[in-house]
């Protein structure tokens, strides 16, 4: 199983079912002769910054309460509150190439999703000397992690990309992904629990697909830290 969670972790990283991100060589890394992936050294036990540990913030914004908004630039996903609150996680994004922008809604919702590759990252893979599973079940060994929020067009079908989990933390604050959202664990399970289906999300990155968004970040809200609401 560990075998299987350290290749899917890499290969997460150049995951299909892009919007229309073009195309990028796919991301640098290193395997052993039996095809698992070499972590950069450390990387393991390397510890999150704090900045992208959740926090209580001022955000002025026009958004409504309940809109999620990623700002891909930033690193930093904000849960809006209303009354100039919001709930902000850190993120590990897509990596150069792979950038997007648009207005989404949460299509659907799952706990320990399972990971089904594409059978073209199969087959490319494959040929590079990087066996992937057909499908992973859900669990800790995942590169989905605990929890998966799944972006659709606001009038339409799944636009591959995704909101979840990482059992790679190291990655949060990072440009790794071919487009999804990686949060860690702890805060992909806490958000899941405040995002109903349906919710609008809005992902600011290249292209200005999400229009104009009016967001401030007037840092962390020291009072409702200390005495929480």
């Amino acid at each position: 199983m560990k075998k299987a969670w350290m290749a899917a972790g890499a290969a997460i990283a150049i995951m299909t079912g892009l919007l229309s991100a073009g195309t990028a060589s796919a991301l640098d890394y290193r395997t052993n002769d039996r095809g698992q992936v070499i972590l950069p050294k450390g990387a393991e036990n390397k510890p999150v910054a704090d900045k992208y540990n959740r926090k209580a913030v001022r955000l002025v914004t026009t958004e409504k309460a309940g809109t999620v908004i990623v700002d891909t630039n930033n690193r930093f996903l904000y849960y809006v509150e209303g009354g100039n609150k919001a709930t902000r996680y850190g993120i590990g994004v897509g990596r150069e190439g792979f950038g997007w922008s648009g207005v989404t809604r949460v299509g659907r919702k799952s706990e320990w999703p399972e990971w089904i590759p594409p059978k073209e990252m199969i087959a490319r893979e494959r040929k590079r000397g990087h066996i992937l599973p057909d499908r992973q079940a859900g669990g800790p060994d995942n590169p989905l992690g605990a929890r998966a929020l799944y972006l659709y067009k606001p009038n339409g079908g799944d636009t591959g990309f995704r909101i979840h989990g990482t059992n790679q933390p190291w990655s949060i604050g990072q440009n790794l992904s071919s487009g999804c959202i990686r949060m860690m664990n702890k805060d992909v399970e806490h958000l899941y629990k405040r995002v109903p289906e349906g919710s609008k999300v809005v992902v600011i990155g290249p292209g200005n697909k999400q229009g104009q968004v009016v967001l401030e970040d007037r840092g962390t809200d020291f009072l409702r830290s200390l005495f929480g609401g």
